[in-house]
């Protein structure tokens, strides 16, 4: 999972959300360390046609995965989009709703196959879209500094890695030429060692 789970984000979270712990929590489990990575390139409209497909054909459980992965994309689309009005709130709560519609048909199954633990944690999590639904706005914001910073951070680290990496092919260049010049050196060595224990034979003279 690429969730959010060092101490450093968990800070700047908690910085960026205050005493408010429930924004938090609906965050802590929205939002990943490395948005680029963890969030699929697949635009947003098919995200959401995939989920709808899945729940065309009565598979609500991966509709559920589809609309819950459309709705961590519909956030960070969000908060790299500001000009875009109410636009994106609108999108979150459209979203948060289906999530939770087709979260509770999967509870309502579990519940006849008498899986406890795992109605318990549905539940838990129909409660959290509900939240963020309530909370569109809050959530927008809050989310929008926390990936600024995030890929602020992964933007320096890749720098540096490139950094790195040209210093390690300047070694890496150095060591071969080094290793010419060493091997230049001893071909020459030989070469000439080879030529005195050669005798001048122009220096000899027939008797």
């Amino acid at each position: 999972m690429w969730r959010k789970k060092e101490e450093k984000e968990e800070s700047l979270l908690k910085k960026l959300c205050g005493d408010d712990a429930k924004l938090y929590d609906l965050l802590a489990s929205n939002l990943y360390d490395d948005p680029v990575a963890a969030i699929p390139k697949t635009d947003l409209e098919t995200l959401i046609e995939e989920a709808e497909k899945s729940i065309k054909d009565d598979n609500c459980e991966e509709a559920m995965q589809k609309y819950r992965t459309a709705l961590d994309k519909a956030i960070f689309e969000a908060t790299q989009n500001p000009g875009e009005g109410d636009r994106p709130s609108k999108v979150i709560q459209n979203l948060a709703s289906k999530t939770s519609k087709v979260t509770e048909k999967v509870k309502e199954r579990k519940e006849k196959e008498g899986l406890t633990d795992y109605v318990a944690r549905l539940e838990r999590n129909i409660e959290h879209y509900g939240l963020i639904s309530g909370r569109t706005e809050n959530l927008i914001k809050v989310a929008s500094h926390f990936y600024d910073e995030q890929l602020k951070a992964l933007g320096e680290k890749k720098t540096r890695e490139k950094r790195m990496e040209k210093e390690e092919k300047k070694c890496e260049k150095r060591e071969k030429l080094g290793v010419r010049a060493r091997i230049k050196r001893m071909l020459l060595s030989c070469t000439l060692g080879t030529q005195k224990q050669i005798p001048n034979f122009h220096c000899l003279r027939v008797k």
